[in-house]
């Protein structure tokens, strides 16, 4: 059931949060951006959402381009980005990364100043290599401002991260706004296990996972992350998680039993992620170039997943749950049969489409607030001519 607010009082809030102070800002990575600018961002996406359902246009940018370039598939977050630039009155593009001339030497900073000298906005994911990913947005960013300075150029581009190696910043803002409508009364005290879960189909990025409990302890939550030995995340972002939760007055647990991560959970996140140390290595087989080696460490990921195909989300583990009814999310593909069961996924089907739709008015909102510096009288005057 939705908690939507009505459209004045949400014109109205966004206004007291000072949304114009979002004016020309990327989203590079969650935890960059404080507790208040959050606030703004989630309302300001509320509102894009109740105008979208009323059928307003919110035609902001027309004839505008607003690209994206990505490094690794995807279905939601490419139709979320098309989605956006197109209900913000812009020209959406995607780009396959495999068409550029990255692969053949050319650096993030000139690739930046290329599609940012057409483009009106910028999204990458770039997601599968360790300490690669966020450091090509930054740089292409770079090249975008240092050439649209060069040419005294006033034209905002923003940067958004679409997947890199160490967040999903539109993906768990989209989660966060699902618990948010799914939980009206506060996401503090609540208990969400972040599990591992096994996946045949390829070594996942660890940036979701790391993502979320860089983002939800800042909450109050109380999150547990579970893992079989071999498939811990990144040493920075447990050791944020957990500053983090302390900050908040929830907590961050770490536990190698699914089991126990279930136990009277309200919210349950069971994806796959790669083995840490497997990982690592295709770092260093990446930037030899070493094609074959990355294909090599892609199979003994998998091989190492087969050994813990009693991570599944079932039933019997739902039914452990606060209630025997906690809340199943995902960032999806789940693999079905894999990472969690068939049945439980089909109870859970129209859920999951509704966090997915999130990420849609996540990245308007992020277009909006960087791209218009009078946005709230834009967006009322865009409301009461309805």
């Amino acid at each position: 059931m939705s908690h939507a607010k009505p459209t004045p009082e949400l014109l109205g809030r966004l206004a007291d949060l000072g949304v114009e102070g979002l004016y020309g800002r990327s989203l590079l990575l969650t935890r960059e951006w404080s507790l208040p600018e959050l606030e703004t961002l989630a309302t300001l996406a509320e509102l894009l959402e109740v105008l979208d359902r009323d059928g307003v246009p919110v035609d902001l940018f027309p004839n505008e381009l607003h690209l994206a370039l990505f490094f690794d598939s995807s279905t939601r977050t490419r139709s979320s980005w098309a989605g956006a630039a197109a209900r913000l009155g812009a020209r959406p593009v995607v780009v396959d990364g495999s068409a550029t001339q990255v692969g053949h030497g050319e650096t993030a900073e000139e690739t930046g100043t290329m599609l940012g000298m057409n483009a009106h906005a910028l999204g990458i994911r770039h997601d599968l290599v360790l300490g690669e990913g966020n450091r090509f947005m930054r740089e292409a960013k770079s090249g975008i401002d240092r050439y649209l300075e060069s040419v005294g150029s006033r034209r905002v581009v923003p940067l958004v991260n679409l997947q890199c190696d160490i967040d999903h910043p539109t993906q768990t803002l989209a989660d966060w706004l699902w618990l948010r409508e799914r939980f009206p009364e506060g996401l503090a005290g609540r208990t969400l296990a972040v599990t591992w879960a096994y996946s045949p189909s390829y070594a996942k990025p660890l940036s979701v996972p790391q993502g979320l409990i860089t983002l939800l302890t800042r909450f109050g939550m109380h999150i547990r992350l579970a893992h079989p030995e071999g498939y811990q995340l990144t040493p920075e972002s447990m050791e944020l998680a957990a500053s983090l939760a302390n900050e908040s007055g929830g907590s961050f647990d770490l536990t190698r039993s699914m089991d126990e991560a279930f136990d009277a959970a309200d919210v349950v996140y069971p994806k796959s992620w790669g083995p840490y140390e497997l990982m690592l290595e295709r770092v260093e087989a990446s930037r030899a170039g070493e094609q074959t080696r990355f294909e090599e460490i892609e199979g003994q990921a998998l091989a190492q997943n087969q050994l813990h195909r009693d991570w599944i989300c079932n039933e019997e583990r739902m039914a452990a749950t606060r209630s025997g009814d906690a809340l199943y999310m995902h960032c999806l593909p789940a693999d079905i049969g894999d990472e969690v069961t068939a049945g439980v996924a089909a109870r859970a089907r129209l859920d999951l489409a509704r966090q997915a739709n999130k990420k849609l008015y996540v990245i308007m909102a992020v277009l909006a607030a960087a791209k218009e510096p009078e946005l709230v009288h834009r967006l009322r005057v865009l409301a009461e001519s309805r």
